[in-house]
C-alpha cells in the first residue's frame, strides 16, 4: 500500500540514499503510483514516499514559503474549517489542502498534531530548529514499522521496506507468531518480524543531532472520562456531529465510490450526504452467483437516493489465479492479511475501476454498538508443536486481564490490530474513508449512556430524521424502525434465524457434526438459505475449486520444516478438510499465510543491497502479477 519510508542517520549519505532507493522500490505495488524522495543530509534525514496518482498524499512534498520547513505525509489528515479560517487572517496561503498542516506547524510548534483529524503518518523537517519529527493518528490505523540500532533509526510503512535493507530480520519473532496463532494478528507493538516493531497510536518522535525523544500526544484515558449524557441529549448530539463531520468524506476532486450494504452505517451516510457532493457511485460486493440480502438491499437504498448502484462479484478468475491472489495479499499486507483475505485486492481494484476514493461505513458497528470478532481463533491444539502451544497459551493468558472500555477497545485495539489486514490491502488500490473513526465521532460514543451503548437506536434516529424514505428500507438484519412490533418481532426472528444457518454453512458444523455439514447444505440450499447473507464461501471453496491449490500447499515440503507446525497433523489436515471430515479453515489460513511470509519476505527478498533495486522490481511484480 502507498506510504512513506525515512532513515535517520549520520552514516554516509551515499549508502543512506542507496537504502532508502530499495525501500522505496519495495513498496512500489502498481506502475501509477508515484514516487518521490527528500533529503536533508546535514540533520542526517532521508524521506521517500509512495502515493497513488489522485490521493491526499500524492501532492508531495510540501514546503513553507521559506523552503526550511518540508512535510511528507501517507494517509488523509483533516483540518477543520474553523483552524484554516484562522490561518488565513493570520496571512497563510492555502492553495492545497497540506499546506494548513505546514502552516498549522509554524504556528503551534510541536502542538500541531493534537489538532489533527484522519488517519495519517508522517515526517515534519524543520531546518529552523534543526529537528525532524515522526507522527502517526491518535489509533495507529495509518501503521509505521520502525527498527533502531545504536546508530540509525528506520521506518516505513510497510514492514518489507526495513526487511529489505535489513536482513538480519528476515526471521520470525516467536512471541509476534504466538499472538497471530490465537488472534490472527500481532497486538500491541509486536509484529510478525525479530527487530522490528509497529509505532503506536498517537506517537510524536523527535529527532535531534542523533538523539531521538519519544511522546505521545494523546491517550484515551481523555476520552474515557467525559461524563455520560442522557439519551435524548445523546441522539440529538450524534445527530448534529454526524451531519457536521460527514462533509469531510465526501470532499474530492477525485469520483466517490460508496461501498454499500443492507447495513446500518452506511444507510447513515446515504440519509446524510451533503447537498451539492461531486460524481457519485454506489457499488456492493458479491458472489459468483445470486444474490444476497445486501445486494438487494444496497440496490433499494442506492434507488431511493438517486444513484447508480453496480454489483461487483467474484469471477472464474478469482479460481484459476488464486495462488496469485494469495500472494499478492500476503505481500502488499505484510502478512496481516492472508489466504481468507485473498478477495480484497481483487475487489478494490473493480472498484477502483468505478472511483478511486472509497467510502464505506466501517467500524460503525464496532465503534457505536461494540460488535466485536476480536476473540481467540480457536485453532485446533494439535496443528502446533508441544513447546509452541505452551507459547499460544500465555498469550491468551496475558490479555485475560482488565476490562478496557468498548469504544476504547474498538477504536485502539481491535481496529488498528485485528482489521489492519483488509485495511492495508484494500488502501493498496484505492482512497479508503470512513467517518466512524473521526475524532469528534468517536470521543462522542464515549458519552453514550448505557442504554444506547450496543443500541441502533442513535443510528436509526438519524437515518430517520434526515431521510423518511430509507428508513422504511430493513437491514440486513431485518431490523426497521416503521414496522409494528409483532412484524418487526416475526421479521426479525427470521432474518436471525436465516443468518445463523448461513453462518453455519460458511464456517461449518463443530468437527465432531462434521460428518451431517453435506446433508445440512443440501437442506439449506433447497431452501434457498446458503448465500443469503454470505458471499464468501472458503470453507467451500477449499473442498471443491480451490481444493488442489490447497493440498499442494500444505504438502509444500517448506511448510513441514517450520518450527510451528505438528508434521503428523499437517499430513492429514487437508485432505480431511476436502473430504468433509473436519473443518480446518483457520488452520489452513494460518498455515498458508506464514508459509508465504516466509517465503516472499524472507527468502526470497534480496541480500545484497547494491541489486536490491533490481530484485525487487522482479518480486514486486511476481507478487502482484
Amino acid at each position: 500500500m502507498p506510504g512513506i519510508v525515512g532513515i535517520i542517520s549520520f552514516r554516509p549519505a551515499d549508502n543512506c540514499q542507496s537504502l532508502l532507493e530499495s525501500m522505496i522500490a519495495s513498496m512500489q505495488h502498481e506502475d501509477s503510483y508515484r514516487v518521490g524522495s527528500y533529503c536533508a543530509e546535514e540533520m542526517g534525514v532521508y524521506v521517500g514516499w509512495v502515493a497513488r496518482d489522485d490521493s491526499f498524499a500524492a501532492d508531495q512534498i510540501v514546503f513553507n514559503e521559506q523552503h526550511d520547513i518540508a512535510l511528507i505525509l501517507s494517509g488523509e489528515c483533516f483540518v477543520d474549517t474553523e483552524t484554516q479560517s484562522n490561518l488565513r487572517r493570520k496571512g497563510h496561503r492555502l492553495d492545497r489542502t497540506n499546506d494548513s498542516l505546514i502552516h498549522l506547524y509554524e504556528e503551534e510548534g510541536e502542538q500541531f498534531v493534537e489538532n489533527l483529524n484522519g488517519l495519517f503518518s508522517g515526517v515534519l523537517i524543520d531546518k529552523r530548529q534543526n529537528k525532524a519529527f515522526l507522527f502517526n493518528d491518535r489509533y495507529g490505523s495509518e501503521r509505521i514499522y520502525w527498527h533502531q540500532d545504536g546508530n540509525a533509526t528506520y521506518i516505513a510503512s510497510e514492514a518489507k521496506a526495513l526487511l529489505c535493507v535489513l536482513p538480519e530480520s528476515r526471521t520470525f519473532d516467536n512471541q509476534g507468531v504466538a499472538q497471530f496463532l490465537t488472534f490472527g494478528c500481532t497486538l500491541e507493538e509486536r509484529t510478525l518480524f525479530r527487530g522490528i516493531q509497529a509505532l503506536a497510536g498517537a506517537s510524536f518522535w523527535s529527532f535531534e543531532n542523533g538523539a531521538c525523544r519519544k511522546r505521545t500526544y494523546f491517550s484515551p484515558e481523555s476520552w474515557e472520562s467525559q461524563p455520560v449524557i442522557s439519551s435524548e441529549a445523546f441522539m440529538a448530539r450524534f445527530e448534529e456531529t454526524f451531519k457536521r463531520v460527514l462533509p469531510r468524506y465526501f470532499g474530492s476532486q477525485s469520483k466517490i465510490g460508496i461501498s454499500l450494504t443492507g447495513g446500518l452505517d452506511t444507510r447513515m451516510i446515504m440519509a446524510c450526504q451533503p447537498n451539492g457532493v461531486g460524481d457519485v457511485v454506489c457499488y456492493t460486493f458479491s458472489g459468483e452467483t445470486g444474490e444476497t440480502f445486501d445486494d438487494r438491499l444496497a440496490a433499494q437504498v442506492a434507488k431511493v437516493s438517486g444513484l447508480e448502484h453496480r454489483l461487483l462479484r467474484i469471477g472464474s478468475d478469482f479460481f484459476s489465479d488464486f495462488s496469485s491472489h494469495v500472494d499478492r495479499t500476503v505481500y502488499v499486507t505484510d502478512g496481516c492479511f492472508g489466504v481468507l483475505g485473498a478477495h480484497e485486492i481483487y475487489f478494490s481494484k473493480q472498484a477502483r475501476q468505478l472511483a478511486p476514493v472509497r467510502l464505506t461505513g466501517n467500524y460503525g458497528s464496532e465503534v457505536l454498538r461494540g460488535i466485536s470478532t476480536f476473540k481467540p481463533l480457536g485453532l485446533s491444539p494439535s496443528l502446533l508443536r508441544p513447546g509452541f502451544n505452551g507459547a499460544q497459551a500465555f498469550v491468551k493468558g496475558s490479555l485475560a486481564g482488565g476490562k478496557p472500555h468498548p469504544v476504547t477497545l474498538a477504536a485502539f485495539r481491535e481496529i488498528p490490530w485485528n482489521l489492519f489486514g483488509s485495511l492495508a490491502a484494500g488502501r493498496s488500490q484505492l482512497t479508503f474513508r470512513t467517518p466512524y473513526l473521526d475524532n469528534e465521532l468517536v470521543a462522542l460514543a464515549y458519552r453514550a449512556p448505557e442504554s444506547l451503548r450496543k443500541s441502533p437506536l442513535p443510528a436509526w434516529y438519524v437515518v430517520k430524521a434526515n431521510s423518511t424514505a430509507l428508513s422504511k428500507i430493513p437491514t440486513d438484519r431485518g431490523q426497521s424502525p416503521t414496522d409494528s412490533w409483532p412484524v418487526a418481532t416475526f421479521r426479525r426472528f427470521l432474518s436471525e434465524a436465516a443468518f445463523k444457518l448461513d453462518y453455519l454453512n460458511n464456517e461449518g458444523w463443530p468437527h465432531w457434526l462434521s460428518p451431517l455439514d453435506p446433508i445440512f447444505t443440501r437442506v439449506t440450499s433447497s431452501l434457498g438459505i446458503v448465500g443469503l447473507h454470505k458471499y464468501l464461501h472458503y470453507r467451500r471453496w477449499f473442498r471443491r475449486e480451490l481444493a488442489p491449490y490447497i493440498s499442494d500447499a500444505i504438502a509444500d515440503v517448506r511448510i513441514q520444516q517450520m518450527p510451528y507446525w505438528n508434521s503428523a497433523f499437517l499430513e492429514c489436515m487437508a485432505s480431511k478438510h476436502i473430504c468433509g471430515r473436519n473443518n480446518y479453515v483457520r488452520e489452513i489460513n494460518a498455515v498458508i499465510t506464514l508459509a508465504a511470509v516466509e517465503r516472499l519476505l524472507f527468502r526470497n527478498l534480496p541480500r545484497n543491497v547494491d541489486d536490491a533495486s533490481i530484485s525487487l522490481s522482479r518480486i514486486v511484480q511476481q507478487a502482484v502479477v
